[in-house]
């Protein structure tokens, strides 16, 4: 590739967004004529594929801008704009492009958005000023060891949130009722003890959504997720069905933390929780990254705005954005899991199964759907090996399958097609499947997180 031609430098990202760094990489060749120069830990062959040119140097490193602004010397003079796609380096590559000299949201407050519990600091330095909003704070301790566990436990009779500090995707977050063990609950979270465990006061709001979006333009995304122990998001759905009160609350709240951790321009995607009124919200963690779960996919199917298009916008053109939104359809990603404990793999599905199209073409007559009003946007296995795979998810890790489906009928609900096909396709796959093998404890492997 030339050398002397302009690029666009992407700070890290994470293997599941491949395609995503494959689209706005596309996306800024055609539209701006630019290279893309990508920065992240130990590149590999795919890395190389993907962008023009890559840097290797881990963003978490103490001295990631240091290094990492020696290893770009020789582009410097031609570096046009840059982002930064992970949350390792929402606050190395937020400092490295402000080093560059690069337009970026801060790197200062970014830590918020890295770590929940320096997030909660930053909540408590402003309870005040938050909770005149009526966006709640809850108590939130660092813990190191057991005893430190039960003393938060003894605080927090009603139960509480046990979770990694720094983590996304679920992963390792437990919900602690009255009765559960402490010393079970600390064996789980073991391997992130180094890197920090948090105890958090429950949120008692029951219902979930995330404010979502770039700059100043913002859309409402509703969460499904799984009740009891392990709280895994299970869908999403857009646009979240909501009053007018209840958007206003949500955005209030988002906007709070945006504040906070310093968001102005990029990209932003903060979960928060609702009350049953609609007038009270509380953020669960907020993140200075596009949305996972196909999020941005789906605005741009609802929205017809494609939301990676306008990132690029933001730091190589003129900074444009639409101000409204108007929806145009419904549409959710659904994880896809199995119907009883098992060992599985792709392969064992009986050759010429179409167990998707099946479950979907189930679910849109069991709503009387006209033809071609539920449709399949996109399917995809999790992984091809064969594992162990429990019917009670901890975390997405313990799906077989994601799909993205759009609803073109208003007379029913995303969210009850959602609901159906999770269990259609949990049928399907039975029946597609030799006949079930009853698992002994002995089969079952010992649980890890890390």
């Amino acid at each position: 590739m030339n050398g002397r031609r302009e690029k666009l430098l992407i700070v890290d990202y994470n293997l599941s967004r491949v395609a995503d760094v494959a689209h706005m990489r596309d996306y800024a060749r055609c539209r701006y004529n630019v290279d893309t120069l990508l920065v992240r830990g130990n590149p590999g062959e795919m890395d190389a594929r993907l962008c023009d040119h890559v840097v290797g140097v881990d963003p978490l490193l103490p001295d990631f801008v240091a290094q990492a602004c020696e290893a770009l010397s020789p582009w410097r003079d031609h570096i046009r704009g840059g982002i930064v796609f992970s949350d390792n380096a929402v606050q190395s590559g937020a400092a490295l492009l402000e080093r560059i000299g690069l337009q970026v949201d801060s790197a200062s407050l970014a830590l918020g958005a890295f770590s929940k519990f320096e997030y909660r600091r930053a909540e408590a330095r402003c309870r005040d000023l938050l909770e005149s909003q009526r966006v709640m704070t809850p108590n939130c301790v660092l813990i190191r060891s057991l005893e430190e566990l039960r003393q938060f436990a003894e605080a927090h009779p009603e139960g509480f949130v046990i979770k990694p500090s720094c983590e996304g995707n679920n992963r390792g977050v437990v919900m602690m009722r009255p009765g559960d063990s402490l010393v079970s609950a600390l064996e789980e979270l073991t391997p992130y003890l180094a890197a920090g465990v948090i105890c958090e006061q429950v949120i008692p709001y029951r219902r979930e959504y995330s404010f979502d979006g770039l700059g100043g333009l913002s859309f409402i995304t509703e969460k499904v997720s799984a009740s009891g122990r392990y709280p895994v998001e299970v869908a999403q759905v857009l646009p979240a069905r909501l009053g007018r009160l209840e958007q206003e609350t949500i955005r209030r709240a988002g906007e709070c933390a945006n504040w906070l951790v310093g968001q102005r321009d990029g990209p932003f995607h903060n979960e928060i929780k609702l009350s049953d009124d609609g007038m009270f919200a509380a953020v669960v963690e907020p993140n200075r990254r596009p949305a996972g779960m196909k999020i941005w996919s789906l605005a741009a199917l609802v929205y017809g705005i494609d939301f990676y298009h306008l990132w690029i916008d933001s730091v190589l053109g003129d900074g444009f954005r639409p101000s409204t939104l108007e929806a145009r359809c419904q549409a959710a990603t659904v994880m896809l899991g199995v119907k009883h404990d098992r060992w599985f793999a792709p392969s064992d599905v009986a050759s010429g199964s179409e167990i998707f199209p099946a479950a979907l073409e189930r679910t849109a007559r069991q709503f009387g759907l006209p033809d071609d009003a539920l449709r399949s946007v996109e399917f995809s296995w999790l992984s091809q090996e064969r594992r162990y795979v429990p019917s009670i998810a901890r975390d997405n890790s313990d799906f077989v399958a994601s799909a993205c489906v759009s609803l073109h009928e208003s007379s029913v609900s995303i969210g009850d097609i959602v609901s159906s096909l999770r269990e259609r396709w949990t049928e399907a796959l039975e029946s597609a499947m030799p006949a079930d093998v009853s698992i002994r404890e002995a089969d079952i492997p010992v649980r890890r997180f890390a």
